[in-house]
């Protein structure tokens, strides 16, 4: 009975540290003002390019082995960069959604779910693209499997900016700046 019982508390303990890894460790986001200093911007075109298989052949055909691992490492430290950025932005916003959530209107309420939802996907994804990641510092040669994050992240932003035309409608257009 004992045995069950450390088994089924190393379980709630699991499912708790999951749960709050993938929520983060953002400060109380209110508003759209709260998100600026809060978030970095993510350039998804250049993290593209970083994470892109046919880059990798090319750089493959055309660099000696010793360099194309020397320089696939400093992109996998660079896509980790931006990884890392992601995942913070996320937390950011699932704040700001939880905070949304608890407004009047219906069509707020709505929107603050679905970035509440958009941004867990999107943490979660994220630490799974920085595992993949970190064993391609360790393993250069095998491909970066990272590239579900970025289309994630631009559902996401483009919930935030739904949001903010909805609460904000004034500076609705500083959303995309800040992410």
């Amino acid at each position: 009975m004992s045995l069950a019982l450390v088994v089924t508390v190393l379980a709630l303990c699991a499912v708790l540290f999951l749960y709050f890894l993938a929520r983060g460790e953002a400060a109380k986001v209110n508003d759209l003002e709260d998100l600026g200093g809060r978030t970095e911007p993510v350039d998804i075109e250049a993290f593209r390019n970083l994470i892109d298989s046919e880059q990798d052949a090319y750089l493959r055909s055309q660099l000696a082995p010793g360099d194309f691992r020397r320089i696939q490492r400093l992109r996998a430290w660079a896509a980790i960069e931006y990884v890392e950025r992601i995942a913070r932005n996320a937390a950011v916003l699932l704040r700001l959604g939880e905070a949304a959530r608890k407004s009047a209107n219906p069509e707020v309420a709505l929107a603050a779910q679905d970035i509440v939802n958009s941004a867990l996907r999107v943490r979660i994804f994220a630490l799974l693209a920085l595992a993949k990641l970190y064993a391609q510092l360790a393993l250069p040669g095998m491909g970066s499997s990272a590239a579900d994050i970025f289309q994630r992240y631009e559902q996401l932003t483009y919930a935030a900016s739904s949001l903010a035309r909805l609460q904000w409608p004034a500076n609705a257009g500083r959303v995309s700046s800040f992410l």
